[in-house]
C-alpha cells in the first residue's frame, strides 16, 4: 500500500527524534550533576578553609 508509506516514515522519523531527544537530555542531566557535585565540592572545600 503506497498510500501508507508517508505514515511509516513519519512514525519512524518520531521515533527518532523522541529517542534523540531523551538520550540529549539525559546527557544535559548527567552534566548538570556532575557540575553540581563540582560545585558542592568547592563550597565543601572553602567551608574547609574557612573552619582551619
Amino acid at each position: 500500500m503506497p498510500q501508507m508509506a508517508p505514515l511509516w516514515w513519519e512514525i519512524l522519523f518520531i521515533i527518532f527524534f523522541m529517542t534523540f531527544l531523551i538520550i540529549n537530555i539525559m546527557v544535559y542531566f548527567s552534566m548538570n550533576k556532575s557540575m553540581k557535585i563540582k560545585t558542592s565540592d568547592n563550597k565543601k572545600s572553602n567551608q574547609l578553609n574557612w573552619t582551619w
